[in-house]
């Protein structure tokens, strides 16, 4: 392996060991506090435009399993690690962790100081970077200029190019069916939805309301997905035409950001983002507390969900801010990720609760 480089929009700059594919890439360079799950959060769409970092320091130990991603490929544009395992053990082993990085042209960097990186995220936000592999010294000047003038996350609409192109169903026979508005939809979702009997028909984001209704669902499910909800205006106008039909509506991560606008409410840029499988997060009237499996940069301002007629109903202990909403649509959405993948299975029960709404 040769030298490769992680390059922050401050020009903070760490070199370590590449690995995966030789290639430069960009984006905002996140975290993630799981200790498992890399192959599912790699694959996660919600990633998309972002260069992924963990903060366990040892990553790829039991390799690469066949049905453990969720997607058909790496939607992160990087992936930084402390200390990268070569010989991994597993009785479901497939290949490695590098291999997998290779297979879909994914570069990543090992023997860096993660710690450090994470502790300068945390106090100073979230930033752009450029991850090289391979680079030379030389390179530095150039690779310092070049990740000042990336664009921000902000001002980009990722929805698009992660959404499928076409119609996928999914039936197995059920009494009832949902469409599922893939946004950037994780494979678990669908596979929590076909287990308790519900047909799916996924359907692109910029499918309009009029041919969603036209397939006359029992209700709808707005998936996760990545970047700002704001810029996926399209989803929002849907959205708000579905509330108005007073169809049963089940929003997930960016799904809740989505139904919040649709309402009239605001949305706002985290510091440094929820990402992880361990997020306490209360529900309001219970007061019981749930261990929830979080990927999000973006969240719901509270005071405005108010104004604008939505009821929260559960909220981050870590922050305070939302995690849960309602309206009388009906939509219910959670800010979490109910069917994990990495995470705690506790919230499975929301599927349950969304089921009972439908027509």
């Amino acid at each position: 392996m040769g030298k490769a480089v992680l390059v922050l929009h401050d020009g903070t700059y760490v070199v370590g060991e590449g690995i995966g594919a030789e290639k430069e890439t960009h984006g905002e360079v996140v975290f993630n506090t799981a200790m498992t799950g890399y192959q599912e959060a790699l694959t996660d769409p919600s990633y998309k435009y972002q260069i992924l970092m963990f903060t366990y320091p040892l990553l790829g130990n039991y390799g690469i399993q066949e049905n453990a991603s969720e997607s058909s490929r790496i939607h992160a544009e990087g992936l930084v690690v402390r200390e990268l395992t070569e010989k991994p053990s597993h009785g479901k082993l497939k290949g490695t962790l590098d291999e997998f990085l290779r297979k879909h042209d994914t570069p990543g960097l090992h023997g860096v100081d993660t710690r450090f990186l994470t502790r300068k995220i945390r106090m100073h936000g979230v930033m752009n970077g450029i991850l090289k592999n391979p680079f030379v010294p030389a390179e530095l000047p150039e690779l310092k200029e070049k990740v000042k003038k990336l664009k921000s996350i902000s001002d980009l609409d990722l929805v698009s190019l992660v959404s499928t192109k076409e119609v996928k169903h999914y039936d197995v026979k059920g009494k009832k069916t949902l469409v599922l508005l893939d946004c950037g939809e994780k494979s678990s979702i669908i596979r929590a939805l076909l287990t308790r009997g519900i047909n799916i028909i996924k359907v692109p984001a910029k499918t309009s309301p009029e041919e969603i209704m036209k397939f006359n669902p029992n209700g709808v499910v707005i998936s996760n997905g990545p970047g700002n909800p704001e810029r996926a205006d399209y989803v929002i106008k849907t959205t708000k035409k579905l509330i108005d039909e007073k169809i049963p509506i089940f929003g997930i991560c960016l799904g809740l950001q989505i139904i919040a606008l649709a309402c009239g409410a605001k949305t706002y840029k985290l510091k440094f983002g929820h990402r992880g499988a361990n997020q306490p997060v209360l529900d309001v009237k219970t007061k019981k507390v749930y261990i929830t499996s979080q990927n999000h940069g973006f969240a719901a301002d509270a005071d405005s969900c108010r104004s604008a007629g939505i009821t929260v109903t559960h909220i981050n202990l870590n922050d305070k801010s939302v995690e849960g909403i309602k309206n009388k649509g009906p939509a219910m959405a959670v800010q979490y990720h109910p069917e994990a993948n990495p995470g705690p299975w506790d919230n499975y029960y929301l599927f349950d609760e969304f089921i009972k709404l439908l027509k």
